[in-house]
This record gives C-alpha cells, structure tokens and sequence, in this order.
C-alpha cells in the first residue's frame, strides 16, 4: 500500500449561506478533508472566501481544512490563514518562484501543511524543486481545470503530469482537482493521484456518499495493485 486516498469536496460547489452544516454533511458521507478555494480575483478573475470565513467554519469543524490559494501574493495569507485555523495551504509556483522556500517556512511555523499547485499551462518541472529542497512542500496540486471557476470540464493531458510525479515521487500526496467525479476518477487514479478535490460531481449528485465511496474504491484499487 503506498500513498492514502484522500476525498476532499470542493466546498465552493455547496450552499456558502450554510457552510458549517455543508460541511457536516459532507464528513457524514464519508469526506477525507474539505477543500477551501481561496481567490483573491486578481490571480483568478473569482472573488471567493479569506481567513474570515475559514475562522468562522473552524467553529463548528475539526476537519483538515485543505485550503488552495489561487492568489497574487501567498505570503500575505499565511499569518491570518494560520490565525484562522487552516489545516494545509497550498500555494500557485507561478507566483512563487522566488520566495518559496520562505513561503515553505512561514506555512510550517504556522502549523501549517504546505503544498504547492500548478495550472494546466505550467510544466511540472517547476515543482521539482520544491518537493526536493531542503524544507519541502509535502503535496503537489496538478490544476485538471483553468483554476478560477467551479463546474469545469476536467482535461486528460493534465494526466501525464500527475504520472510523472508519481514515478519520480512514489510517497508524495498528489492531489487533482477539476472536473474530477465517476467518469473521470480511473483516469485520475491510474495516473497516480491519490487525493481527489471534487465539486460539483459530489454536491450535485443525488447521493453524495454513493460518489465520495465511488472515487476512494477507485485510488484504493489502484494503491492496491502496485
């Protein structure tokens, strides 16, 4: 058994005007982690949720809060974010190829798990050496979507990347996130992912457990037969 499966709904396809509740739910029917999208509509054209609102949910939640920041300046995040009781903050390379390795830092001392992500666009040597370095990122996030919207439909020759980080990283956390639900999740788990961020498919189904239970089936067989 290598790497753990790890489902974690996309809170931005729930009801926002009843998060805590959403939230609960998505636990009940079996959620790994919750999935925080955080835009600042400057590195995405979306405006979504800051620190406030994870700080709000913290409340009523123990959950690891999986929070992806698709933001100009990261850094600026992560004291309030760490304030707010984040769980992993996860970070764009194309806005810190100068300062990760104090991006790294800081999350850590904030009792933070960092990740990095990556758009479609991006190749995936850029991460290399953030899972390398001395003070490593411990997830990669591979964007199957322009990240910015939710509802996105999910695009295969993002796929290549994911395999080439498991072969070169068989322990790492790789997580997908677009477009991902039961007509896509082979692809994304036979490509290597083994944390699945899943929108609209899981809050839009008409039984939200059925598909959470579907897509771990689907990492776990995978984990299984290699």
């Amino acid at each position: 058994m290598g790497v753990a499966a790890k489902i974690a709904p996309s809170m931005l396809s729930s009801d926002f005007a009843n998060l805590a509740s959403e939230a609960q739910r998505m636990l009940d029917c079996g959620a790994d982690w919750l999935h925080m999208d955080i835009m600042d509509g400057h590195f995405v054209p979306n405006l979504t949720i800051g620190a406030p609102v994870i700080e709000s949910l913290r409340k009523h939640t123990k959950a690891y809060l999986d929070c992806h920041l698709m933001v100009t300046n990261p850094l600026d995040y992560v004291e309030p974010l760490g304030k707010a009781g984040a769980s992993g903050f996860t970070f764009h390379v194309e806005v810190s190829r100068d300062n990760w390795g104090e991006l790294v830092q800081r999350i850590k001392s904030k009792g933070m798990r960092p990740g990095v992500s990556l758009k479609p666009g991006t190749p995936i040597e850029e991460v290399y050496p953030l899972v390398e370095g001395e003070n490593p990122v411990e997830m990669v996030l591979v964007m199957t979507v322009e990240p910015g919207f939710g509802g996105q439909k999910f695009m295969p020759e993002t796929m290549d990347k994911v395999r080439a980080l498991r072969k070169k990283y068989p322990s790492l956390d790789i997580e997908v996130d677009g477009g991902l639900g039961p007509s896509t999740i082979d692809m994304a788990a036979s490509a290597g992912a083994n944390c699945i961020v899943a929108g609209s498919s899981v809050f839009g189904a008409p039984d939200s457990a059925q598909v959470i239970s579907l897509m771990r089936k689907s990492v776990e067989e995978v984990q299984k037969n290699n």
